[in-house]
């Protein structure tokens, strides 16, 4: 019987190249351990094959479970609540949309934008307003909710409505915040610092663990690289996936030029497509895109959110590379 210490310490990601036979014989022990999360990935290394064992715990969320073998995760929704009637009418839409494809989707939406570039942007309703919102939007549309939270006393009461709380990026480190958000008992899902390394981010789940929660998700949402500029490094994706919970690509604050417009930040929304489609190969468990009915009009992150109009046309392409993906890995 494998031994789950030395698995679940720092030898998660194996080196050696092994055999099929390998694979069959430890994946028929996984089987019969009983555990609740493991994950088997086939890696190609110049054209042969290695087998990498790799373990990812699953995520239950309301009825739906995020993990490999597990339909994909879109989490969507404008960046900020701008108004009741905007926030319910994009939930409208986005529920509607969703519900006609073999995917998972989580209602997005920020009570407040804690970060904003300039004194001058808008910033939100504000948590009461805000969680008022996203509680009614929850129960008329029956659609799990995602909104991000900025101190430890917004975590234990966001907690209270939303499926999901999300530490941002900025945030990632903070250590009282962290705990707070595990100590909620609500999925977790902390964005990756743009400043932090992909295998950073194991103090962060550390930090959730000792809590006793492990209800994480872990989103790469690009890296910083020089002024005003980000760039995605896919090979984030299955670094933090060794770290054993899942991991979503986040589309559309990836391509920001943060700070790029002086009062806001600026954008390079054509790279959405490309970077999403490069996640997804790479096998990503979920997409996070903001999306906006007008972007133009959008009262944040306008340069980089993605408008309805576009959604149809990329999510059809990333359920058919997700899908692909999942044969590929099945067949190697």
């Amino acid at each position: 019987m494998l031994d789950k210490k030395s698995l679940f310490g720092d030898e998660i990601w194996s080196r050696e190249r092994k055999t099929s036979s390998w694979r069959r014989g430890i994946t028929e022990q996984i089987q019969n351990s009983g555990w609740q999360f493991h994950f088997f990935q086939v890696l190609l290394w110049g054209g042969d094959k290695e087998y990498t064992l790799r373990w990812m715990k699953k995520v239950s969320i309301k009825d739906f479970v995020v993990g490999e073998d597990s339909p994909l995760l879109v989490v969507s929704g404008p960046c900020v609540i701008e108004s009741e009637d905007h926030a319910m009418e994009c939930a409208e839409f986005l529920t509607r949309f969703f519900a006609k494809r073999s995917l998972s989707f989580v209602f997005k939406a920020s009570y407040d934008k804690a970060n904003r570039t300039s004194i001058d942007s808008f910033r939100g309703p504000g948590i009461e307003q805000g969680l008022k919102i996203l509680e009614k939007i929850k129960t008329t549309f029956d659609v799990p909710v995602l909104t991000d939270v900025h101190s430890s006393e917004e975590a234990y009461e966001a907690a209270k409505i939303c499926d999901i709380i999300q530490i941002p990026a900025f945030l990632a480190r903070q250590t009282d915040i962290v705990v707070a958000a595990g100590r909620s008992g609500a999925v977790v899902n902390v964005k990756k610092g743009q400043f932090m390394a992909p295998w950073d981010m194991k103090n962060v789940i550390n930090k959730l663990v000792s809590t006793g929660n492990e209800k994480i998700l872990l989103t790469d949402r690009g890296t910083s690289f020089g002024y005003q500029n980000l760039v995605s490094d896919m090979r984030a994706i299955p670094i933090m996936q060794g770290l054993g919970y899942p991991v979503l690509f986040d589309a559309t604050h990836s391509v920001q030029l943060p700070g790029g417009l002086g009062g806001q930040s600026g954008g390079q929304r054509e790279f959405i497509p490309v970077l999403a489609r490069a996640a997804l190969a790479s096998g990503c468990n979920g997409i996070f895109a903001e999306s906006h009915p007008n972007p133009a009009q959008a009262k944040s992150d306008s340069a980089s959110v993605l408008s309805f109009e576009a959604l149809p046309k990329l999510v059809d392409q990333w359920e058919r590379i997700y899908e692909t993906m999942q044969l590929l890995c099945a067949k190697l």
